[in-house]
């Protein structure tokens, strides 16, 4: 049986069709990877965001602010997509539901945009903080670092007793039948 989340943000049905066949599993790992921030996400009440586990860390609330800023900087100024100006990023509110509403938003016309470059504007090397780098590995950078944020939230989610929504695979906390994650030599091992 195949793993099914409990809420889809961005259906399958709403992921365009890149222009050029090869590039579409970055168009549909766009869409799921916002899916699985937004799983996450929707875990926290209003409460919550001003829980951080450490003085120095961050509070749910800065890494909800961060996630949406920092894609609007690596898709505006290091992708060169058209975006909105940084002071319209932030949801109008701050409640949970409202980030992850605005989460959303910014991600449909980014989708939309990435769908129709060919393997030419992919490939192109340009400016990444003080390096050059091409496109593509920028793009995968951007994946790259929302996994981590998004994995900083699951553990404020343990921290406060809350459930942990699958984004993988099963965790503590749901699981499926037919799951069968790896966690011994045997399951390693398999082929």
């Amino acid at each position: 049986m195949p793993m099914t989340y409990p809420y889809v943000a961005i259906p399958d049905a709403e992921v365009p069709r890149a222009s050029a066949p090869v590039f579409q599993h970055l168009l549909d790992t766009y869409a799921s990877e916002t899916n699985k921030v937004i799983s996450v996400w929707r875990e926290f009440s209003a409460a919550d965001l001003s829980f951080r586990p450490h003085p120095r860390s961050s509070t749910v609330q800065d890494i909800f602010k961060h996630q949406l800023l920092s894609e609007r900087r690596f898709f505006g100024e290091f992708l060169g997509l058209p975006e909105p100006p940084a002071e319209q990023v932030p949801p109008q509110g701050q409640a949970p539901e409202e980030y992850v509403a605005r989460m959303r938003e910014l991600a449909l016309p980014r989708l939309s945009t990435l769908a129709g470059k060919d393997e030419e504007w992919w490939l192109e090397v340009v400016p990444f903080f003080d390096v050059r780098r091409e496109r593509i590995w920028i793009f995968w950078r951007r994946i790259l670092h929302t996994a981590h944020h998004r994995t900083q939230l699951t553990v404020y989610l343990r921290l406060l007793g809350k459930g942990v929504p699958p984004t993988y695979g099963p965790t503590a906390d749901a699981t499926w039948e037919g799951a069968d994650p790896t966690r011994s030599v045997e399951a390693a091992g398999r082929k």
